[in-house]
């Protein structure tokens, strides 16, 4: 046996004897819930040492009724209210011992087999901190979850060619590039739809902060693990589905996103820049108004005061 051979099985063992808890927030999710769930047992075939947690935030329908009725011994958390995304993550990982990894995925997630494990190897590096899978759209489509942090060029450069050829010609805050997706490389961060959170990132970052609801939560939180010390890493060999909603469908979900967008930057940037950052969203909205109440929701949004 070779040395290289001998150090991938002492990881891969490693890596399976490192206690997992994988959590799934949900809010009237049965249409999607199920397919998750069943998902689940074939990619944990090669992770035995696994606790699954539904954290219900108060759905009106059958979600939490099919989380305990699933073949898989699930635990749900009913917080009895709706706080939000991260508030959810909170309350779940409160019940954790310390040393747990923390795998966070949305219900409409579909996970490949094997993709725990290949996530779960990344997080014994001593400097990683949260790792994300290759995310893929229902037709097996690569999709483009990868992100750079928020800028200024880069939110007007959306703003006046949009955010597809933003990405394309390299100044979106997406990443477009076909070949970042092909390796692992280190992210600023990505979406958070399917992420393994390390214990040591559990350690130095703490919590998550409600104070965002939904969106950004994710921007945040990987950023402060980046401020850490620690990485955040993307693995194309682990794969997951991504059913996906569209927020541009909802103007309520388009103008919360718009406001946490702005909160996000403001906490981290002065206020002449945050002046400009929130032009930029506005122009955005502005220049496509015509099309839909989702964009003019953004453009509403991008002009109401919003606190930190």
């Amino acid at each position: 046996m070779t040395i290289h051979t001998r150090n991938i099985q002492e990881t891969g063992r490693a890596a399976i004897a490192l206690p997992l808890a994988i959590v799934i927030v949900t809010y009237n999710s049965a249409e999607v819930l199920g397919g998750l769930l069943d998902s689940l047992a074939p990619a944990l075939t090669e992770v035995p040492n696994t606790s699954i947690i539904v954290v219900d935030n108060n759905s009106a329908d059958k979600s939490t009724e099919i989380a305990r009725q699933h073949a898989l011994n699930i635990r749900v958390l009913e917080t009895g209210r709706n706080d939000g995304y991260a508030a959810a993550i909170n309350a779940a990982t409160a019940t954790l011992a310390p040393n747990t990894a923390l795998l966070v995925l949305n219900p409409d997630i579909r996970l490949l087999p094997g993709s725990i494990d290949r996530l779960l190897r990344r997080t014994i590096e001593p400097d990683v901190g949260v790792v994300v899978p290759q995310m893929r759209d229902p037709d097996g489509t690569i999709a483009m979850s990868l992100r750079r942090e928020p800028s200024l060029l880069r939110m007007w450069a959306q703003a006046l060619v949009g955010p597809v050829q933003a990405a394309r010609i390299g100044l979106g805050e997406m990443i477009a590039d076909r070949g970042a997706y092909q390796k692992g490389r280190d992210v600023d961060w990505a979406t958070g739809a399917a992420l393994l959170v390390s214990p040591q990132a559990r350690a130095r970052i703490g919590a998550w902060d409600e104070t965002f609801f939904l969106y950004s939560e994710e921007v945040d939180y990987q950023r402060r693990v980046r401020a850490s010390g620690l990485r955040v890493v993307y693995e194309p060999s682990a794969c997951v589905i991504h059913i996906g909603g569209d927020y541009m469908q909802s103007p309520m979900l388009a103008a919360l996103m718009t406001r946490n967008q702005i909160r996000y930057f403001r906490r981290h940037h002065g206020r002449a820049e945050t002046v400009l950052f929130r032009g930029a969203i506005a122009a955005f909205g502005l220049l496509r108004a015509w099309r839909s109440d989702t964009h003019r929701a953004i453009l509403h949004a991008a002009l109401m005061p919003v606190g930190l």
